[in-house]
Order: structure tokens, then sequence, then C-alpha cells
């Protein structure tokens, strides 16, 4: 028997699409059997352009309970999933931030042979969905990770209809994160689980 999959949730969020997600992937995984650790990316915008933003303002005191990630949450992981909403046509500020930091576990190989994932947010249709997931994953492909994109694996992708990673159009905050998005999420956590599971397995084996 080895040990449950550890699975770090590491993502970015200004108005709250975004971690509404990253909890609905991290709940599904753990219900998967996962040991999972939610952690947000530091912001790096300033205090008054947060406050000027009643949305902003309003989810960065409802999150603040939420741990910062560090390069410790990584190396811990089997398995990461990434989330951000997308900033023309690429990853947030914050969580691109975050991901350079990781610099000295990748020299010392310790960013390898892990599974990772991505899911994104836009505030328009065709918004750059695709875009900021593969710019996301080009950082995988340097450390050596393995990604699991969801693909057209089950059913609720073809609802969905980005076999990338899951992704939420928010319609400049007016549409809410449904059963569609639910959906994908939770098949997204589901097969990073399973996938991560079965490498766990046969490199202890």
């Amino acid at each position: 028997m080895t040990s449950p999959v550890k699975l770090a949730v590491v993502y970015y969020s200004s108005t709250g699409f975004s971690a509404e997600i990253a909890k609905e992937i991290s709940d599904a995984a753990e219900k998967a059997g996962a040991e999972v650790r939610l952690r947000k990316a530091a912001e790096l915008a300033p205090e008054a352009a947060v406050a000027a933003n009643e949305a902003w303002a309003a989810h960065a005191a409802a999150s603040a309970g939420i741990p910062v990630a560090t390069a410790d949450d990584v190396e811990w992981a089997d398995a990461v999933i990434f989330g951000t909403p997308t900033r023309f046509g690429n990853i947030s500020s914050q969580l691109k931030q975050f991901i350079d930091t990781l610099g000295g576990l990748w020299a010392q190989g310790k960013l390898a042979n892990k599974v990772y994932s991505g899911f994104v947010t836009t505030a328009t249709t065709h918004g750059g969905q695709e875009s900021t997931l593969l710019a996301l994953y080009n950082s995988i492909h340097h450390f050596g990770g393995l990604i699991v994109s969801p693909g057209y694996t089950d059913p609720v992708k073809f609802v969905d209809g980005n076999p990338y990673g899951t992704s939420h159009v928010d319609a400049q905050g007016s549409n809410p994160i449904g059963d569609q998005t639910r959906n994908a999420a939770r098949h997204q956590a589901e097969r990073v689980v399973q996938i991560a599971e079965a490498l766990k397995n046969g490199l202890s084996a």
C-alpha cells in the first residue's frame, strides 16, 4: 500500500471565480482519496487598487484565511493543479511570480516527474482560455513534469468543450459558476489523482 496522492492546488483569484473552481477541485480530489493543500498565490497589486474594486476587495477579505503558496507546497506534492484568470491571453502575474520562485527546486530536479494540470477563467468568451493554459504548460515542460490534461476523456468534457483544462467565462462577473464548470472541475481533479496514483505506485514498485 502506498500513501495517498499529495495534491497541491495553487491558484490566483482576484474576484473569486478561480477560487471557487479551486475549491471544487480540492473537494473532489479529497473525495478521490488525495491529501490536498489548497493554496493561493500572493497578491501583488497595491492595496489601493484592490480597495477600489468592490468585488476584488470583498474576495480579498473572504479568502484571508487561505494560506499563501510556498515552494514547500510544490516540493511536498505528487501532483499540482494551477489555476489563474487570463491576463491578455497569458497567466496572471501573481501566479507567474509564484512559479518563478520555484527555480531552486527546479535546479535540484525536484519539480520533475510530478503530475501537473491547470484551469482558467476569463471575462469573455474565447478570451484567451486555451492560450493561457498552453502558456502555463510551457513552464511544466521546463520542469520535466507530466501534464495531465482532461482531454475528452469523459462526457462532461464535450459539454465544457476545453480539453486543456477546466475553464469558465465569468462575463465580467455576471455569470456564476454552474454545473458545467463544476462537473468539468471534478472530472479534472479525479483524473489527476488517478494518474498521479498510478505513477506513484509504478515508481514505488
